[in-house]
């Protein structure tokens, strides 16, 4: 018998993008080879159609020294980062593209253009940040939110980062995905406020102000992945031991949990930002190329599921 790919959950992520049409991608500064490596990937593989923003002369210096082709991609030049970012946004604004990914500029300088109050692209929902995690020992992606943006979320904050988690889910075919409110115990009890929080997120959800999902907590850790644990625990819930997404109390817990995965259980962490006009794809240096182009794959079909939900309106 023949051992399943370890990354298989990628693998059909990316291959569910070929039914798709590209989505124009601003790409912001990809001003070092791993950046424009990447973009220009998920470019072959038909995820994305590229719009590189950064100084021409720098980006196409790259290219040259490493041998990447980008012959007929559009390349707008701006003069350094900073201008990068600002143009991005405006072509969001515009509606010369769908999506964002981020290069190698940083993502404070990329996110300051992105919330700036009157040319940036918010919307009246929270924005978050979900890694989309392919861990080689569960059967399905794992997302985790949110380890990035909010660091210590409220509990209205926290209704906006579920429920683009969920809508991200649904975008990926997962119809009716499973939230798992994470905390240090399944009790609900005042000395841990995370347990509060969880308690009145589910019962939210009950009266319709979340939907689309099936939300439990609060669940510690191992009882919201692992069915044994639920039962040793004698929790009884359609969510422990088979959760789509953590729900995190806070951007340490949860940028903790991600590595945790990443560097001990040999996981890969896509990311994408959503609660923008576009969702917004944040690579890291450390990313390898089946990250950067799962993260792409995740984006685009967040971005046709908008387009489509959009027609529907």
């Amino acid at each position: 018998m023949t051992e399943p790919r370890k990354h298989a959950k990628y693998d059909a992520l990316i291959f569910a993008c070929h039914a798709l049409a590209p989505v124009r991608t601003g790409v912001v500064h990809p001003c070092d080879e791993a950046a424009l490596a990447g973009a220009l990937e998920a470019a072959a593989a038909r995820i994305i159609k590229p719009v590189l923003i950064g100084p021409e002369a720098k980006i196409r210096a790259i290219a040259k020294a490493a041998k990447l082709d980008i012959e007929g991609i559009p390349l707008i030049s701006v003069p350094h980062s900073h201008a990068a970012a600002e143009k991005a946004v405006q072509m969001v604004r515009e509606g010369a593209v769908e999506a964002l990914m981020k290069g190698s500029l940083h993502t404070d300088e990329l996110m300051a253009a992105v919330i700036a109050k009157d040319t940036g692209i918010r919307t009246q929902r929270r924005m978050s940040h979900v890694f989309i995690m392919d861990v080689p020992t569960y059967p399905k992606p794992l997302f985790i939110t949110d380890a990035a943006i909010n660091i210590a979320p409220t509990l209205e904050d926290k209704v906006d980062i579920v429920q683009n988690a969920i809508e991200l889910a649904h975008a990926m075919n997962i119809k009716e995905p499973k939230v798992a409110i994470l905390s240090a115990v399944e009790t609900v009890t005042s000395k841990l406020p995370s347990t509060i929080d969880a308690a009145a997120l589910c019962k939210m959800a009950e009266r319709g102000q979340i939907t689309g999902g099936i939300l439990d907590g609060p669940l510690a850790f191992d009882n919201a992945i692992s069915r044994e644990a639920a039962a040793l625990k004698h929790i009884t819930s359609s969510v422990a031991g088979d959760a789509d997404i953590l729900l995190v109390p806070d951007l340490e817990s949860g940028n903790m949990l991600a590595k945790e995965l990443s560097f001990l259980a040999d996981a890969d962490a896509a990311g994408i930002v959503l609660g923008a006009r576009v969702p917004i794809i944040l690579t890291s240096r450390a990313d390898n190329l089946r990250t950067r182009m799962a993260s792409c794959a995740v984006a685009a079909m967040y971005a046709h599921a908008r387009r489509a939900a959009a027609r529907l309106a």
